[in-house]
């Protein structure tokens, strides 16, 4: 036991609530360590909720010769189905040949393309797609997902939304997942298991001595608190290196570059459920995805930037429109938009100059001189939990008799299906409850799973209470006292999408409610 002049608050604290942070929260926790948690914001308020949704391996890393990457990220693919049927599950995706579809220049598959074969110009032949996409299939382990398949889009019904002109395709198997409740599930796993996750509260500054820190807190109110811990973890995220600088600077922390990725959202662009991937002769990949029932996404763009708080420029929501319209008979103008974000990510200086080059693979770096700070750099959502094993074996030696890794076997907060099925789970909703819609009870066994018969234990809780896109009172209460939520737009552009789907009128309801809600508290 140290010295008592050396104890603590915290074993671990750590800056920054998106999805690497509470990923660490809830492992740390899991492992018996006493954990605080700050984010300056809402959880998952950055790149957590601006993201394309997707758990995958990352196709187009295969150009970029990133297998390592590739493989643990198929892999915990299905770690993560697995952990949460509930906010998670398999999609189909759909690829044209396209006769200008081209490598990106600057990878290492183009390189080679553009040296070995000069007469393609740079354009990719099926054979190298069909190859691509063996590779995708057999790097991980697939479990019950299908591999690739050919599609005939002149008889197919995915062929329909398409123009003419696209003949063949090929389909393969990826998977989607509602970002920020990913983040939130994993905050309210670790505060179960004993973390402290304060919302609103800024990371002010911290003073290291030999066996801890001492760490300043801005609080929402204005005040300012003061905690301890005996490691100190910034997951800042795109911010990771401005932390850095302004708090630590004798730890030399990388320098960063920001690349935002922009996405609209357009009413419903065609009927199935099935995802399309188009890549043409600029080399970017858009997405075109089913959302929200009614709606669908489509992104992502690549854009260099000097400001993470920077949103969508109208270039880039003109790219896209312009990009999804050459494949689809239905045009995408800019008054089709109903919604647009972005989300910024962080490329480390020393990575190729330009964004399509960038890896999205994470680093991690200790400074242990004195009381330990570990710095994370990049990661994506689908290899969230694997960094958070690594963050924990790095800073192991600073925890003698630290427990091994857990988080893999056990579900995330709902997710607990026993065998069952979203479709089964909905039904028994409906049935306990006859007013419920089947449409309403999938979305909400979709955003709660199993927690949803929690929610709803007192009378008349599945009713609608006047707050618009089937919300009620019941709802309302849990995401305040379960998910740290503060205000309308907490709840509706981050636990859920209804922002999508109230008026204004029914926003301020919801607002005001909440704040009803937060001041009985």
């Amino acid at each position: 036991m140290p010295p008592a002049s050396d104890r603590c608050d915290y074993d671990l604290f750590i800056i920054g609530g998106g999805v690497n942070g509470c990923g660490i929260a809830r492992d740390a926790a899991g492992r018996g360590l006493k954990v605080g948690l700050a984010e300056r914001h809402d959880l998952a308020s950055g790149t957590s909720s601006q993201s394309t949704k997707l758990i995958h391996g990352g196709l187009r890393y295969l150009e970029y010769l990133e297998f390592r990457l590739v493989r643990e990220s198929l892999r915990e693919r299905e770690t993560l189905l697995a952990a949460m049927p509930h906010i998670a599950w398999p999609l189909r995706f759909v690829l044209p040949l396209d006769p200008d579809m081209k490598s990106a220049p600057d990878s290492p598959a183009g390189r080679a393309l553009a040296i070995c074969a000069p007469w393609l110009r740079g354009r990719r032949p099926a054979w190298m797609i069909r190859l691509g996409l063996l590779l995708y299939d057999h790097l991980g382990v697939r479990g019950g997902l299908p591999g690739t398949t050919r599609l005939d889009l002149a008889a197919a019904a995915e062929g329909a939304p398409l123009k003419a002109g696209f003949i063949r395709a090929y389909e393969y198997s990826d998977c989607w997942v509602q970002d920020s409740r990913l983040v939130v599930l994993n905050a309210r796993d670790a505060a179960t298991r004993g973390a402290d996750i304060l919302t609103r509260t800024e990371f002010a500054g911290a003073d290291r001595e030999r066996h801890k820190w001492n760490i300043r807190l801005a609080l929402a109110d204005g005040h300012e608190a003061q905690v301890s811990a005996r490691a100190l973890v910034n997951a800042a995220g795109p911010w990771v290196s401005e932390v850095g600088q302004r708090h630590f600077p004798q730890t030399n922390p990388k320098q960063v570059r920001l690349v935002r990725g922009s996405h609209i959202v357009t009413r419903r662009l065609y009927d199935h459920e099935k995802c399309y991937v188009f890549q043409g002769e600029d080399g970017r990949i858009i997405f075109v995805i089913p959302f929200e029932e009614h709606f669908t996404l489509i992104g992502t763009t690549e854009a260099e930037i000097q400001d993470a708080d920077e949103g969508c420029s109208e270039g880039e929501l003109r790219y896209l429109c312009e990009r999804v319209s050459r494949y689809l008979r239905r045009q995408v103008s800019r008054d089709d938009i109903v919604w647009s974000y972005s989300g910024v990510r962080p490329l480390q200086d020393s990575e190729a100059s330009s964004a399509t080059a960038a890896s999205r693979d994470y680093e991690l770096l200790l400074d242990g001189a004195g009381a330990p700070l570990l710095s994370i750099y990049g990661g994506k959502l689908t290899t969230y939990r694997k960094l958070a094993e690594h963050a924990l074996a790095k800073l192991a030696p600073h925890f003698p008799a630290l427990p091994a890794a857990w988080t893999a076997a056990v579900p995330l907060p709902g997710g607990d299906f026993g065998g069952g099925t979203v479709a089964q789970l909905t039904d028994r909703l409906c049935a306990c409850y006859p007013d419920i819609t089947a449409e309403r009870g999938r979305r909400l066994v979709r955003t709660y799973g199993t927690d949803i018969f929690t929610m709803f234990s007192t009378s008349l809780a599945s009713r609608d209470d006047g707050f618009g896109a089937g919300i009620s009172e019941a709802e309302l209460q849990w995401v305040v006292d379960q998910e740290w939520v503060r205000n309308a737009e907490d709840f509706l552009w981050r636990r859920t999408r209804l922002g999508l789907r109230v008026t204004e009128a029914e926003t301020a309801r919801i607002d005001a409610a909440i704040h009803r809600m937060v001041a009985r508290r």
